[in-house]
């Protein structure tokens, strides 16, 4: 399944992965169709690593997701961060999953397998 943000720079379709990450995509896609999203920023911009976004307080401080505040990590190994335009959940640690995503710039095979 794939869903489209638009943003003042143009469009985004981002490919969600339903049966590998079925809470994760649930939540993003819960949000996306709740226009949650609509009006907030790009909050963080780290070049030739990652696009950050996903907090309605354009802080990078806010957002929470369909299940509360948090929910828990769905790591899964053959999802890799190998390429430019992964899409994954932003958090603050294990198990902290909320509105916030990332977009990559490039590969980043440090953030495969990690929380």
């Amino acid at each position: 399944m794939s869903v489209t943000l638009k943003t003042t720079l143009g469009d985004i379709k981002i490919e969600v992965f339903c049966d590998l990450v079925p809470k994760t995509a649930k939540n993003f896609l819960a949000l996306c169709a709740a226009n949650y999203y609509d009006g907030s920023v790009f909050h963080r911009n780290i070049s030739k690593f990652m696009l950050q976004g996903g907090d309605p307080t354009g802080t990078g401080k806010g957002g929470q997701s369909i299940y509360g505040k948090y929910f828990e990590d769905e790591i899964v190994e053959s999802l890799r961060h190998d390429r430019r335009g992964m899409v994954a959940m932003a958090n603050r640690g294990p198990h902290t999953n909320g509105s916030q995503f990332y977009i990559t710039y490039d590969k980043q095979p440090h953030l495969n397998n990690v929380n």
